[in-house]
C-alpha cells in the first residue's frame, strides 16, 4: 500500500512534510529501528525531546498495531489515526516497516494537512 522508506530518502520526506504547511510543527519518521524527527524552529510550547522519542518508539507503534487490528476485522483497515493533545494534533500513519507521525496546530484544518500527508507517503515524491 505505502512505498517502503530506506535511510536515503527518510531525511528528504521529513523534509517534504515540514514544506506542506505552516501548521506542521513536528516530523518523526520511525522506519527499520532508525528514527529521525524534526521540528518547526520558532516552535511554541514544544514536547520534550525525551516525551517525543518515547512516543514515537512505543505509544505510536502500539497505537497503530490496536488501530489496525480493529480496523482490519470489519472496517476495511486503517489509513490513519488523529490524536488531538492539549495544544495540537497528532497525525500518525502507518508505513513499511514503520510509521510517520506529523505535530500539526490546533487552528489548521487537520484533516487536509493529513491527505496531504498521506498523498505525499503514498507516492513517495
Amino acid at each position: 500500500m505505502y512505498l517502503a522508506i530506506n535511510e536515503v530518502i527518510m531525511e528528504e520526506q521529513l523534509k517534504k512534510i515540514l514544506r506542506i504547511s505552516p501548521d506542521i510543527r513536528y516530523v518523526a519518521i520511525y522506519v527499520n529501528d532508525k528514527l529521525i524527527s524534526s521540528e518547526r524552529p520558532d516552535l511554541k510550547n514544544p514536547s520534550s525531546s525525551d516525551s517525543d522519542k518515547y512516543e514515537e518508539l512505543i505509544v505510536n507503534p502500539t497505537l497503530l498495531k490496536l488501530v489496525t487490528q480493529r480496523g482490519n476485522i470489519d472496517c476495511s483497515g486503517v489509513e490513519f489515526v488523529i490524536i488531538r493533545y492539549g495544544s495540537f494534533y497528532e497525525f500518525v500513519m502507518s508505513l513499511k516497516d514503520g510509521h510517520v507521525s506529523v505535530g500539526i496546530e490546533p487552528t489548521a484544518d487537520v484533516i487536509a494537512v493529513g491527505y496531504s500527508i498521506q498523498n505525499l507517503m503514498k507516492k513517495g515524491s
